[in-house]
């Protein structure tokens, strides 16, 4: 790589032309990056979606809507379609996402607590942090969800508050 450009303070915009470079960025991150259309329709993921979320194959993944892609458990214990549960209307990831698609407003850090199902059938509580943001490519617009499991982080929190009322 050229070290003139890695000693620079330039935005990735620099590598548009490197997409194999910004794929490789993209799946070695530790959150989870997806790309989701007016529908809430899975478009594009990077690698962490499927190891810490999912209960699909890969090739099961695009195309579907958020919940199904996650493995929301109100989607999968309900039957019906992610859009549809008793629970949708309050699920903060889909009202983020969907007021950062129709008001162009980003949403950032924003946190939940919700149960999902792994490929295995298991039921688990995550605590999520999560933004969402209005992204446009080829007049089209589309919605990015940065989503990290602060889980064992909550976890962690609890555990220390728990101690110290002991104390």
């Amino acid at each position: 790589m050229n070290t003139k450009l890695t000693h620079t303070n330039e935005r990735f915009s620099v590598l548009s032309g490197s997409s194999d470079f910004l794929n490789i960025i993209l799946n070695n991150i530790s959150s989870c990056v997806m790309l989701l259309d007016n529908e809430l329709r899975l478009r594009a993921f990077n690698d962490p979606l499927t190891t810490i979320f999912s209960n699909k194959k890969n090739e099961e993944l695009l195309y579907r809507k958020c919940g199904e892609v996650l493995g929301c458990a109100y989607q999968i214990e309900e039957g019906t379609p992610c859009g549809s549960t008793s629970k949708c209307n309050t699920c903060e990831l889909r009202v983020s996402a969907l007021y950062s698609y129709v008001e162009n407003k980003p949403i950032y850090n924003a946190h939940l607590m919700k149960s999902f199902i792994d490929f295995d059938g298991n039921k688990e509580d995550k605590h999520l942090q999560f933004s969402t943001r209005l992204f446009k490519y080829q007049k089209e617009n589309y919605i990015v969800a940065i989503i990290e499991d602060i889980t064992a982080l909550k976890q962690a929190q609890i555990a220390e508050k728990n101690l110290k009322g002991i104390i």
